[in-house]
């Protein structure tokens, strides 16, 4: 039998506002990659794969200063789950 728990966290201001700021640019993130992705089956028929798309992070990351304040995991798991969705 295995147990579960729950805990309820009461993060301080500077915290929620680090979380909405992480939110809001994988947010930002995905509508772009989704954008990309139709655009490239709209002009060939065939649609980005998860690997095209992870390929492009660092470069991203080096011309959107917002996203260096975002872990690299964080943004991998944001073209995974476009993928999955896919």
């Amino acid at each position: 039998m295995q147990r579960t728990y729950k805990y309820r966290l009461y993060p301080t201001k500077e915290v929620q506002e680090n979380i909405h700021f992480v939110i809001e640019r994988c947010r930002l993130l995905y509508n772009r990659l989704l954008a990309e992705r139709i655009a490239a089956y709209r002009q060939t028929g065939q649609s980005l794969t998860y690997y095209e798309q992870k390929a492009t992070l660092p470069e991203r990351k080096q011309y959107i200063s917002e996203l260096k304040n975002v872990y690299s995991q964080v943004l991998q798991h944001v073209v995974e789950r476009l993928d999955k969705a896919f």
